[in-house]
């Protein structure tokens, strides 16, 4: 199963959004996107990252709330198109994705991201070092303290 979210990120007077594609087992971030609208691209290009790397003959449940970015039509039809079935939240409902929500906190707590960057250029580069360190470097108890990274190369690939 495949959880996805976004997450804002403040940029001076602005915020820049993280789309983030996570799978559930191995709590690994598989794809993400970094963009300054709110606009289902972003998302897409995440989905579309997370979709080259899945092995062939895989078909992950997708998972999201409700946000219109996960229900609008473009991202539902590359979904369908690949044979994935959607699953998403009732309305309003942030407990029924935990798992997505909780990878934000530790992204923004753990790893500063809840910080203010002072550009789009910085903010990116330090998303992408977070994501590095979540996947890589940081033992999980849900995994008996491995790394998502390897969890994910171990049992998913």
């Amino acid at each position: 199963m495949w959880v996805c979210d976004i997450t804002y990120i403040r940029v001076a007077k602005s915020f820049v959004y993280l789309a983030l594609i996570t799978d559930a087992f191995s709590r690994k971030i598989i794809a993400y996107n970094v963009g300054e609208s709110l606009e289902a691209v972003g998302c897409i290009k995440a989905l579309k990252m997370a979709l080259k790397s899945l092995p062939k003959g895989s078909y992950p449940i997708h998972h999201s709330d409700r946000g219109s970015q996960y229900c609008c039509h473009d991202y539902i039809e590359i979904l369908t198109n690949r044979n994935l079935p959607v699953s998403m939240t009732e309305e309003n409902h942030c407990y029924e994705n935990s798992k997505a929500e909780r990878v934000n906190g530790i992204l923004k707590y753990e790893y500063h991201l809840r910080e203010t960057f002072k550009n789009f250029k910085d903010a990116k580069k330090a998303i992408k070092q977070a994501i590095y360190l979540y996947n890589n470097c940081r033992p999980h108890t849900a995994l008996e303290y491995s790394f998502p990274s390897v969890v994910h190369e171990t049992q998913c690939a």
